[in-house]
């Protein structure tokens, strides 16, 4: 039963790699889902996270960067982002702020020009400057596209986004809840724990181990509760890489990187589960892992084929 002014709807954010979508998502859910990273394509798969309050229910799609795909897993990801702007009810673009407007750019508007889906061009990371360029950042790119609305925010500092959550809920049609009022995302514990091991190994390694690095979850099992009522979940798991030489870069001398890793992943782990975790890492070298179809699904990249 639908509830009496009740809105709910599909929004997907898309636009080229690093530009802030996943900061964007988790600023306007309120809670951490998406793993962020300076290195572009961190997001590989569409991850669908719910928003609800008083006003009704959406639910946002964040995609991987539309960009010019280097290998299978590449191609799956640009196939992901492209498909789901046919399947929702708004499309939230987010470019950078500038008045140029590359190649990447103009690909995305030549996909948009072909969707009845109303567009909502985001400028985002506004915080990085002037206010009195922003409306030359809009001027560049206001007549690219048909877009029902031009927003500019900060997803990092959370600037606008209020405003920009009343517009989407203006465009979302009276719906049902699809979901729970608690439910924050559809992803599987083990994806976003598998997600948030593969972001702080993003985050400390070098730029020498770009994107060639995924992480698979061996085991994840509840302890019985002790008599202090605390459990513990006990996590094993693999960081797969390309190359012998990615294999020590992420071990690190004595092991030192592999620790720092497996500390900073376990912190936001417990946060995420509510309880304590012992979280214990390998690494393994599977030679282009990201060129077969067998690994590139059996890592969870595959979901939505």
């Amino acid at each position: 039963m639908i509830k009496e002014n009740y809105k709910s709807g599909f929004v997907t954010l898309i636009g080229r790699p690093n530009v802030g979508k996943s900061t964007l998502m988790n600023q306007l859910i309120g809670q951490k889902i998406a793993i962020t990273s300076s290195k572009p394509q961190t997001t590989r798969n569409r991850i669908q996270t719910v928003y609800t309050d008083d006003r009704g229910q959406i639910i946002f799609l964040d995609t991987p960067g539309i960009h010019k795909a280097k290998n299978k897993l590449g191609e799956y990801m640009v196939n992901v982002a492209e498909r789901t702007m046919s399947e929702v009810d708004l499309i939230l673009w987010l470019v950078e702020p500038t008045t140029y407007i590359g190649a990447g750019e103009q690909h995305i508007a030549e996909q948009l020009k072909r969707t009845k889906t109303p567009v909502f061009l985001v400028i985002n990371k506004i915080d990085t400057v002037k206010k009195e360029e922003i409306l030359s950042f809009i001027a560049a790119y206001k007549d690219i596209c048909n877009f029902a609305q031009i927003i500019p925010v900060s997803a990092l500092k959370g600037e606008n986004t209020s405003t920009l959550m009343d517009q989407i809920y203006a465009y979302m049609p009276e719906g049902p809840q699809y979901y729970d009022e608690d439910t924050i995302t559809d992803q599987p514990e083990r994806q976003i724990v598998a997600e948030l091991i593969r972001e702080k190994a993003l985050r400390l390694l070098d730029d020498e181990i770009p994107h060639g690095i995924a992480v698979s979850i061996d085991r994840m099992k509840e302890r019985p509760e002790n008599g202090s009522g605390s459990g513990m979940i006990d996590i094993d798991a693999t960081i797969v890489c390309e190359r012998d030489s990615h294999k020590g870069i992420i071990i690190g001398k004595g092991g030192s990187m592999l620790k720092r890793i497996g500390t900073d992943a376990r912190k936001e782990i417990e946060n995420l589960l509510d309880c304590k975790v012992n979280l214990q890492l390998w690494v393994k070298v599977k030679r282009d892992w990201r060129d077969s179809d067998f690994l590139i699904k059996n890592y969870g990249y595959n979901r939505d084929e």
